[in-house]
């Protein structure tokens, strides 16, 4: 499998609390899917983390992909997924999916972090011969 993308985006999680304590569940229920939602809202205490980590993992994706957020792209489009390990995914659905395709991505590597104020996601979008 070959690298056709990579991108990479760091996050202000109190950014990201601004916009919760600003626009709540509008921007929630605008960029994130349910199952997105529901991880985060375990605790107070990790929710702005988690969020900061799953937008920043949007933003890498789109970098990945070569688009930005435009082309009839919706921000869920990209959902941020969990194996049984806990280890993060990344599912694409509309636009999003048929752009991936159309450029031969068949599979995700993501890697999430938060520290020192700052959630952070790489992902590799990958395809070609296994």
């Amino acid at each position: 499998m070959s690298v056709i993308g990579h991108g990479v985006d760091l996050v202000e999680i109190e950014r990201i609390e601004r916009m919760l304590e600003d626009h709540g569940d509008r921007f929630l229920e605008r960029c994130f899917v349910e199952s997105e939602i529901a991880w985060a809202d375990q605790g107070p205490a990790v929710r702005s983390e988690r969020i900061a980590a799953r937008f920043a993992a949007k933003e890498a994706v789109l970098k990945a992909l070569g688009t930005g957020l435009r082309d009839g792209i919706d921000w869920k489009d990209i959902t941020v997924t969990r194996n049984d390990l806990g280890a993060p995914g990344v599912r694409l659905t509309g636009r999003a999916a048929e752009i991936a395709a159309e450029s031969g991505i068949t599979d995700w590597r993501l890697s999430l972090s938060h520290a020192g104020g700052l959630a952070m996601a790489s992902v590799l979008a990958l395809g070609g011969p296994s």
